[in-house]
């Protein structure tokens, strides 16, 4: 699993259901032999204020994972069930990126919030989204995409 993490893929640390989404309708093309493919939509990334508990709490996160010590406290049931099961390839892996060096809002997906966090090892993009108990529902990460 940690090479699939290496090699680029999201890291969901929350059910799917958690993060499910219902974004506009996708676009279709023709192709050349004048039949029609499907292309999904490209996400809408919303340029906005970010939750005022988002940055604390994803800072919190990887402080805690650096450290080998997730507090668990503001976790969601089924998060907490899910990284648990991933603490063995998520906390090396975090620990590996280094010291936070900068975290930056970029904006809204789905009512969750995006963040770059630059580290001293990696460059990152981060999700957060609050439930309605105001626990961290979901939340992943992946290396940041090189456009």
């Amino acid at each position: 699993m940690k090479t699939a993490l290496l090699a680029g893929l999201a890291l969901l640390l929350s059910p799917a259901a958690a993060l499910a989404q219902t974004g506009p309708a996708a676009a279709t093309l023709p192709n050349s032999f004048d039949q029609t493919i499907t292309v999904p939509a490209a996400p809408v990334i919303v340029q906005t204020m970010a939750d005022e508990r988002s940055e604390d709490a994803l800072r919190d996160f990887i402080a805690g994972a650096a450290a080998g010590d997730i507090d668990t406290s503001n976790l969601s049931d089924a998060l907490v069930t899910a990284i648990t099961a991933q603490a063995d390839q998520v906390t090396p892996l975090i620990q590996s990126f280094g010291a936070v060096q900068a975290v930056t809002f970029v904006g809204k997906r789905d009512g969750a919030d995006l963040f770059s966090v630059l580290f001293a090892n990696a460059e990152t993009e981060w999700m957060i989204g609050f439930n309605d108990d105001g626990k961290i529902g979901a939340l992943l990460f992946r290396p940041a995409s090189s456009q």
